[in-house]
């Protein structure tokens, strides 16, 4: 979801500067992605279709200038696979305006009930929202 926001957002804003993607930790064979994030994506306005998971490699780390992580535990796992990143790896929440340095993880709602989703989408869209002002 976060990459599909994200992607829209900085069209928004004619900047085309900028490429965004989408990597899981785990390879997890080019899976689809979970039917009911689409579904809210499409809801939302946004094209929820057409992803398709890939894993996180080193030349990922190594070409990207920032790596933004749902969780501190992903965050952790990306800088002890890849200590490169430590400098680079930001938790997507940090952005939001409304960030208190407590609750700091976007949990993923997959297997849980439609409100999950649509916490999880509201608080990736504030955030995006954040990342987004930095970056015009």
């Amino acid at each position: 979801m976060a990459e599909r926001v994200f992607k829209r957002r900085l069209k928004e804003h004619n900047r085309n500067d900028i490429e965004v993607s989408s990597a899981a930790l785990y390879d997890i064979g080019r899976a689809s992605a979970d039917p009911r994030a689409v579904d809210l994506l499409n809801k939302k306005g946004f094209d929820g279709y057409g992803h398709r998971s890939r894993p996180l490699t080193e030349d990922m780390i190594a070409e990207a200038d920032k790596v933004i992580a749902m969780e501190r535990a992903h965050q952790e796992v990306i800088i002890d696979k890849y200590p490169v990143a430590e400098c680079k790896v930001y938790l997507l929440k940090s952005f939001s305006e409304n960030y208190n340095g407590l609750d700091e993880d976007i949990k993923d709602p997959s297997g849980r009930s439609d409100y999950h989703y649509r916490l999880c989408f509201a608080e990736i869209y504030m955030a995006i929202d954040g990342l987004t002002k930095r970056c015009i």
